[in-house]
């Protein structure tokens, strides 16, 4: 067996007979526990072993192992979200997407590392200590799903499941050089997900390609009524993916945004152009005008949120509690502030200061009206084309250390994302090139809840490609 064969391949192999469920398990135990990254937090070994053993032939992943992000409750499991804060804590529930995936035949292998409470764009904010890069171990793997990237990029496991706030599941593909989808704002259920910026926050899959990206949507998403954010879709195409695939949907007018390219340097786009080009896609310039207010909009609003959702980590209710406090109010500063990280307070403090008095007009109001202007400037573009083009990060991986004292800078790998999902469309990215030796990614954004039309330029891209191929052991 192959440990970079996609989720379709394996489940061949297992209908064929080469080999068993408990039989890929074992294989892929073995490398997550010999693994140098760092991209896991914890391994099941015996749960995994039961559930590969019991796995239903008849399932469509028929005993496939699957990574999860650390932020996603596991019942009976340690959830911790990368934080001290909640270290000890034992779910007493799954999540909706792993109960999703449990019913369609997943086997649950590890959990998977990330940047505190997913707040982050290098993976080195974790409790658990940083991951590193599987093409470069010198190199971050990108963030807040670093780990789920970082893990699939190492053969540690077929498929990770990752969340996406401000670009977190689409940053780290592009640095890790997989395939990471973020679908459309309610199209995946929220509960039992712990919540960084609710009105942000989407799951989605992190794979080899499109084809498996796909495959894993197609399980995951769903009406909950649990979830209030919940989107009550039903589209055909979705529910054929299990069994044919993903249809193609002919020749696009794909999207060039001005905003994004115009500081772009690398050639990788261009080549991209001109493979897609070859498939019979066209491409026209648009403009997306307010697309340089979106850092400062994203991180007053995420903040805000962020300090909101965090309130219920107080050493009383939730999380850590510090030792002999001496009142009230020392068990609420020691608590949290021996719970948290640094970059978690410095959100925090951010996002509480936006929404106090005197000061929520100037700056959380303004960066609604802000996000607004970035959904409407979407909304015109779409109306003359399918689908948008631009790079997912404005280079390759950077080096551990280089932006930690600089946050800003740190915050600015995220400009080519954060509109997306301000304006809660779905957006995927898949390898495109290398530089130095490390892996490119391009972004494919479309309307809401039409990740077909993504996933049907990107499967044909791969077909014609091989970047999704290669790997860190081949390099």
């Amino acid at each position: 067996m192959q440990a970079f064969d996609s989720i379709r391949k394996h489940i061949e192999h297992i209908k064929a007979g080469d080999y068993t469920a408990l039989e890929l398990t074992e294989f892929f135990l073995n490398r997550a526990d010999a693994d140098s990254t760092n991209a896991l937090i914890s391994i099941d070994h015996q749960g995994a072993r039961e559930s590969a053993t019991n796995a239903d032939e008849t399932s469509v992943l028929n005993g496939i192992p699957l990574i999860y992000k650390d932020i996603f409750l596991t019942q009976g499991w340690r959830t911790t979200a990368g934080s001290h804060m909640l270290e000890d804590f034992v779910a007493p529930f799954d999540a909706t997407l792993v109960a999703n995936l449990s019913q369609a035949g997943a086997t649950m292998l590890a959990k998977a590392n990330m940047d505190e409470f997913a707040m982050g764009s290098s993976n080195e904010n974790s409790y658990f200590g940083a991951v590193a890069n599987p093409w470069h171990q010198d190199y971050v793997p990108g963030g807040s799903s670093g780990g789920s990237a970082a893990a699939v990029a190492a053969g540690l496991a077929p498929a990770a499941l990752g969340t996406d706030t401000g670009g977190s599941i689409r940053q780290p593909a592009s640095f890790c050089g997989i395939t990471g989808l973020k679908p459309t704002y309610g199209r995946i259920s929220r509960y039992g997900m712990i919540a960084f910026a609710s009105s942000l926050d989407q799951a989605g899959p992190m794979c080899r390609d499109a084809e498996d990206a796909a495959l894993l949507l197609s399980l995951m998403a769903g009406f909950d009524p649990r979830d209030s954010t919940s989107a009550p879709r039903e589209d055909a195409w979705l529910t054929d993916i299990a069994n044919t695939g993903i249809a193609d949907r002919g020749p696009l007018k794909v999207g060039l945004p001005r905003e994004y390219l115009h500081n772009y340097t690398g050639a990788e786009i261009e080549a991209l152009k001109q493979t897609l080009e070859g498939l019979g896609h066209s491409f026209v310039d648009v403009d997306l005008p307010h697309t340089d207010a979106a850092i400062a909009a994203y991180y007053v609003i995420a903040g805000a949120e962020a300090s909101t959702n965090l309130s219920r980590y107080d050493g009383v209710r939730f999380g850590h509690r510090c030792e002999n406090p001496q009142d009230l109010e020392d068990l609420y500063c020691r608590s949290r502030s021996e719970g948290f990280g640094a970059e978690v307070k410095r959100r925090i403090l951010t996002g509480t200061y936006a929404l106090s008095v005197g000061y929520y007009d100037a700056y959380y109001l303004q960066a609604q009206k802000i996000r607004r202007l970035i959904v409407n400037d979407f909304v015109a573009a779409f109306e003359n084309v399918d689908v948008l083009l631009t790079p997912t990060t404005p280079g390759p991986a950077f080096k551990q250390g280089e932006l930690t004292e600089d946050p800003v800078a740190m915050y600015q790998q995220d400009k080519f994302t954060v509109p997306i999902s301000l304006a809660g469309l779905p957006a995927l990215s898949m390898p495109c090139g290398f530089r130095n030796g490390l892996p490119i990614g391009a972004q494919l954004i479309a309307p809401a809840f039409r990740e077909d039309l993504i996933l049907s330029v990107a499967a044909g891209y791969q077909r014609e490609s091989d970047f999704h191929t290669r790997t860190p052991e081949a390099n």
